[in-house]
Parts: C-alpha cells; structure tokens; sequence
C-alpha cells in the first residue's frame, strides 16, 4: 500500500481553506510528529537492546515496529518538510532521484514490517494466554529470524516505486511524481496493485487480530474468578500478561486507527475518476495521511504509558549515561 501522498490537489483549494494556513499547520504538525518519532522509537530500540530483561520476543517485535517506524523521520519527513516550505523538490541530479524513489520504497516497507509485527505479537499474546504453562511459541531465536523474515518480505512490495518514482522538472520546480502508468501500463494497474496490497497486508491482518483478541478476550473473562487474589506464580503470571496484553491491545487499536481513513482514501482515490474528486477529498486525503503518520508517534507513548518495566529501564539509561558524563 503506497504510503505517500501527492497532496499538490489539496494546497490550492483556496475555496475551501486558505492554502498557506494548511501549509503552516502541516508543517507544525509533521515537524512536532518527526521529533516524537524520532526520539520515542530511538529510545524503544536503545532501550530494549540495552535491557537483557526486556530481551523477551514481545518486547523485541515492538522494537521491530519502532525500527519501522524510524525510517519515516529518517527518510520521510524531512523532504516532506522541504517540499511544504519551498513548494517544490529541492534535491536535484543522481541523489535527488535516489531519494525520490527511495522515499516511497521505506515508505511501503515500513508499513508492511509493522503489520507483520503487530500479527507476530498478538499471536505470541494469543499462546501466552491459550497456554500459559508451556514453553514460548515464540523463542528468543524464533522470534530473530520473523523479525529478519518480516523485512525480507515486505522488499517485494515495496520493489514497483523504486521503478515508477521519477524526479520531473516542472515550470514551477522539480516534483517527485509516480509514473506507474508510463512503466507498467494503464493507472488501472496500480489500482489493482493498491487493493491487493491493502487486502493483503491491512484488512486481512486487521480480521486476523480482531478474531484473536476476541478468543484473548473471553478466555480471560473465563479466567477471572471473583475474591482475594493469590500469590501464586501461576496469578502473577497471568497478571503480567494482562499487563501486556493491554498495551498490545492499545498498539493494534491505535494503529488502525490512524490507518484505516487512508488506507480507505487511497484505494478510493484511484478507483473514482479524478475529475469527480473535489476539494472537501483532498483536504480530507491529507488529514488521513497526518492520522496515519502520527501512528509512529504513538507507539512510543503507549509503550512508556503502559508498561512499568519500559520506564524503569529508560531511567536507568538514563541515569547510567548521567554517570558517564559527570
């Protein structure tokens, strides 16, 4: 699913929204989106990496999520940033054209390694829960080669914009453009495209979670008996995972989320004639792309908020690098 936005439509539909008012408020928005991402994922990784404890498979999937998530301020926002302040593509020449088709390829891969993270989690929740007392289905070393596994396959997908992204030289200034017509025929192709990637990687996947969670869900409302709670290891235990379990819940729901309005819009957008797409639509398309972008935002804060361990371990990375200093 092709994770950027044209956007060019919606910044001169003066009729409906003053164009430099959209402009200064994306710009905002994305800036303060590429400082929270950027910092909140780093962390995420640093702080699992560093941690022997939290080198668990749950917490090594949602470091592969904010690894993704990475590649967005690395790659994405900031030619996104330079493109809204000066109105057109600033890099020109062999590294202008590598990064305009590079930017669309992450872009894709990102998306794609996250769903297949979030799949990997909740079937790792779905066994703690189903069977508790038996070893991990996911071991340590398992879980290493999904993770290499997820971005292997999320290559191919993302493959066709490496070919249909090209740098164009227009009056007004250079424009990174997709030309999938022009490489691989009728736009009706890239429709296609569209749908089964979005098939494929988001609907089916959000029907799979769904399906799991529910099972999650009633098994522990089974498991829920009322009075005083033991201290047995087997209820510490399912305390624990009720622990992670929500913050899992919490990573699933958000993502889609932020999501599912462009993943709606994009699909649309090449399916409905672009003469019968007004301004209400691409004001609306850029919205779902800032909803969909502030996903790598997110996951950081719900990791931190949610999880005691996650806090401990970055204070105590903190306070270790603290030490260092003086």
């Amino acid at each position: 699913m092709n994770t950027t936005a044209n956007g060019s439509s919606s910044w001169s539909c003066s009729s409906l929204i003053n164009p430099e008012a959209l402009k200064v408020g994306a710009t905002v928005a994305y800036s303060l989106i590429l400082v929270v991402s950027l910092v909140g994922n780093s962390l995420i990784v640093l702080t699992v990496y560093k941690t022997p404890t939290l080198r668990k498979p749950i917490n090594m999937l949602i470091a592969n999520m904010a690894m993704s998530d990475l590649l967005y301020p690395i790659f994405m926002f900031p030619l996104f940033l330079a493109e809204l302040a000066f109105g057109s593509w600033l890099i020109g020449g062999t590294l202008g054209q590598a990064l305009c088709k590079i930017r669309p390829f992450l872009a894709e891969i990102s998306m794609v390694v996250s769903i297949q993270s979030l799949v990997l989690i909740t079937v790792d929740r779905y066994a703690a829960v189903e069977v508790p007392l038996r070893s991990p289905l996911i071991s340590r070393k398992v879980c290493r080669c999904l993770i290499v596994g997820t971005w292997i396959l999320a290559v191919p997908f993302g493959w066709p914009y490496l070919f249909t992204y090209n740098l164009l030289e227009y009056q007004e200034g250079k424009r990174c453009m997709n030309q999938w017509e022009v490489i691989f025929g009728e736009k009706s192709s890239f429709g296609i495209y569209l749908l089964s990637a979005s098939i494929l990687f988001f609907y089916i996947p959000f029907v799979v979670l769904m399906i799991l969670y529910s099972i999650i869900l009633i098994k522990l409302k089974k498991q829920a008996h009322p009075g005083e709670q033991s201290a047995t290891a087997e209820e510490q235990r399912a305390r624990r995972n009720r622990k992670v379990l929500k913050m899992t819940v919490a990573i699933v729901v958000a993502f889609f989320i932020c999501w599912i309005p462009f993943s709606i819009q994009l699909v649309t957008s090449f399916f409905v004639p672009e003469n019968h797409l007004d301004c209400k639509f691409w004001v609306s398309h850029e919205v779902a792309f800032l909803m969909a972008c502030t996903n790598c935002a997110i996951n950081p804060i719900i990791c931190l908020t949610f999880t005691s361990s996650y806090r401990q371990a970055l204070r105590r990375l903190v306070n270790c690098c603290d030490a260092v200093q003086g």
